[in-house]
């Protein structure tokens, strides 16, 4: 989810759910040790609970990044192994990692033993030719010995030659029943699913046979199905958002960080989806990508997006 779930966005999904995890993009630990720390780890305090992804594959310097992390306020520490970008091969780490459960777990043992809060993995089923049950099997053995509680599997193997990162997401099927029978194997670990979750009746039925469920590209393309996600899975008793309410809450954000210089679009594209599933909502986004702050804050936004999708 690079350039998507950035901290305005989860800022954003913070007026829509109150009680849902947020994670990072994935941020590599060389760039935490060596780069503007301000810009990859700052947050606000609203975006709680809040995990932050972590690549790399050295032990060293995940545990360093782990501990800057969580030093900056983070609720957890994840792993990722799963990322299948030719830049994060290029840098022998992410997906490439699941042929070195080894490794992953020598990475998982520093990082944990620096920090007081939870490190997890994040990995697929599978890379290239490594695609067996067994070598998942052997994998999450690994990383468990290693003092792994929880890990999200995105249920899809990755090609690394051949298929584009966009390809990755979509070419090579889904398969659910390989990380059900995970679970049934590994029942005293916390096993969260990903991978291609659109509704809240794939979420739930999910959640009859796995500890959680992760959101990814629907989640930034469609927000506002989180909406009902407080009440239905947490037993939040607050009333659901609507999308203007959630477009109010939001405005003093957007103004806040424009008045600091973060520019217009970076702020204003996260609402694009907002309207999604609603007629209309293609001329929601125009009227959005020609909006200015001004309009924001005489709250002639919500204003517009009320009369776009005709919401009572």
């Amino acid at each position: 989810m690079m350039e998507h779930t950035n901290r305005h966005f989860r800022r954003f999904l913070r007026c829509i759910s109150k009680h849902t995890y947020l994670y990072t993009e994935m941020v590599t630990a060389a760039a935490i040790i060596h780069g503007d720390r301000d810009r990859l780890l700052g947050f606000s305090a609203e975006e709680h609970p809040l995990a932050v992804q972590l690549g790399g594959s050295d032990p060293k310097i995940l545990a360093q990044a782990a501990k800057i992390a969580a030093d900056w306020g983070y609720d957890e520490i994840n792993l990722n192994v799963g990322c299948p970008s030719t830049r994060v091969q290029a840098g022998q780490f992410g997906a490439c990692l699941i042929k070195l459960p080894q490794r992953v777990a020598e990475c998982f043992s520093s990082m944990q033993s620096v920090v007081n809060v939870p490190v997890t993995v994040k990995t697929r089923i599978g890379v290239d030719h490594y695609d067996r049950y067994e070598h998942l099997v052997h994998f999450v053995e690994t990383v468990r010995q290693a003092g792994c509680n929880t890990l999200i599997v995105h249920a899809r193997k990755a090609w690394l030659h051949g298929l584009s990162p966009k390809e990755n997401r979509t070419l090579p099927p889904l398969n659910y029943g390989t990380v059900y029978q995970l679970k049934k194997d590994f029942p005293q670990l916390e096993i969260i699913i990903n991978g291609g979750i659109k509704t809240e009746v794939d979420m739930r039925n999910h959640l009859s046979q796995v500890d959680g469920v992760m959101l990814g590209r629907e989640a930034y393309a469609n927000p506002y199905l989180f909406a009902s996600v407080d009440k239905e899975f947490y037993s939040s008793a607050e009333p659901t958002p609507s999308r203007q309410q959630v477009l109010l809450d939001y405005s003093p954000y957007l103004l806040e960080q424009y008045s600091l210089g973060v520019p217009w679009r970076q702020l204003s594209r996260h609402l694009m989806g907002l309207s999604q599933g609603f007629p209309g909502a293609k001329r929601w986004r125009r009227l959005l990508s020609e909006s200015q702050p001004s309009e924001v804050d005489q709250g002639l936004l919500s204003k517009t997006l009320l009369s776009v999708t005709a919401e009572s």
